[in-house]
């Protein structure tokens, strides 16, 4: 392969790994990044788990034998068949030396001490010729490898081929840990920084798409909206510090009763108020859990409970077409519970459907400002 394509190979590598948009992507990127610029048929990228003392596998791509799948859950060995790993780890790497990449081929000697005879004998074992694999490096210390497979009746990788691959291993370290920064601000975009859970912006995206597989195909979307009662009293008597203790409870509490529905969001929506956002699961199941987060907020030793309000698409509140109408039904529900200081949640539709005060209010052309609606929601049935 001559030195310009060489380097086409590795730009074309850089340039996938950077276009990716979650891990996945850029796992995939990589190894097939790798397999192309070394005329390979197999590549996978592997993590090293140090806690576990495990090498498992993230991606597989290329020409994949029987139990390979692309995205294994579970491919694992253990590090103790890969003395070579220990090697970079404690002494190589330690000790300033370059971390570079190496040429097994099924012709090797598979009794051999050492640890080639287990990498000869998976080449043998899965119809390979030869492999080449790479250590990645990231942020200073052993990450995983990078590792190129080639059939029998090619030739197979010679020294030069590793010296390429440790430089794309290198390249893959900067692709990876780009791709680390970008889960980070992601994460940070959508996360509340007090508590950890979602914030609004994390919910007001996925209920977008629960709405939209609710009309595409049904599914049951509800939407749980929580009001902290008595914030402003620990805030006032006991302190910012406390209160924002007593946030965090509450969302402890949240998260726990959110486990009890597959897949459900939990988030706070800012202040005093929280939501929980289910998809799947029936309204009844959902009407349960809300119990459950009034009777666990009454027993916290701060605060004054929570006020919990329900809207399902399973429960005869009317067609829903988009997230704002779901939201609003759910608020609308919150603030009744509010107004009662009732020690159970409020429901959207179970008060007489469509006929219900708070549908009703719910679908009512919204006044000029927000706080004047929620004046006119406190004031139901009072």
């Amino acid at each position: 392969m001559g030195e310009d394509v060489r380097l086409r190979a590795v730009v074309m590598l850089a340039q996938g790994m950077a276009a990716a948009q979650s891990p996945r992507e850029s796992w995939r990127a990589a190894a097939l990044g790798a397999c192309h610029a070394l005329s390979g048929n197999f590549a996978a990228l592997s993590v090293w788990e140090r806690e576990r003392g495990q090498l498992r596998v993230l991606v597989n791509v290329g020409e994949r034998t029987s139990g390979e799948e692309e995205f294994p859950e579970d491919e694992t060995y253990p590090v103790h068949q890969f003395p070579e790993i220990t090697e970079f780890l404690h002494e190589r790497w330690a000790g300033g030396g370059e971390p570079d990449a190496w040429v097994e081929t099924a012709a090797g000697p598979v009794e051999a001490a050492g640890y080639c005879h287990q990498r000869v004998a998976a080449l043998r074992r899965r119809g390979r010729g030869s492999c080449v694999v790479a250590p990645v490096v990231l942020h200073g210390r052993a990450w995983g490898e990078l590792y190129v497979a080639r059939p029998p009746g090619v030739p197979a990788f010679v020294p030069a081929d590793a010296d390429l691959a440790t430089v794309l291993a290198s390249v893959v370290a900067a692709g990876l840990a780009q791709t680390e920064r970008l889960e980070e601000a992601r994460r940070l975009a959508f996360t509340d920084a007090l508590t950890g859970l979602a914030n609004r912006r994390a919910v007001d995206i996925r209920l977008d798409q629960a709405v939209e597989r609710h009309r595409a195909d049904g599914a049951v979307v509800s939407l749980v909206v929580c009001d902290l009662n008595g914030l402003k009293k620990v805030n006032d008597t006991l302190g910012h510090a406390i209160g924002d203790r007593l946030l965090e409870r509450f969302g402890s509490v949240l998260s726990l009763c959110g486990a009890m529905l597959p897949g459900a969001l939990v988030a706070r929506l800012g202040g005093d108020e929280f939501c929980l956002l289910a998809v799947g699961p029936s309204a009844d199941d959902v009407v349960r859990v809300g119990d459950e987060i009034c009777s666990r907020a009454a027993e916290m030793d701060l605060g004054e409970g929570v006020a919990v309000g329900i809207a399902s698409t399973g429960d005869p509140i009317g067609e829903v077409r988009s997230a704002r109408r779901l939201f609003r039904l759910a608020d609308a529900a919150q603030y009744k519970a509010k107004a009662l200081r009732a020690a159970r949640p409020v429901v959207a539709g179970r008060g007489g459907g469509l006929d219900d005060p708070v549908v009703r209010l719910a679908d009512a052309p919204p006044p000029v400002t927000g706080e004047r609606e929620r004046r006119r929601i406190r004031g139901l049935d009072q």
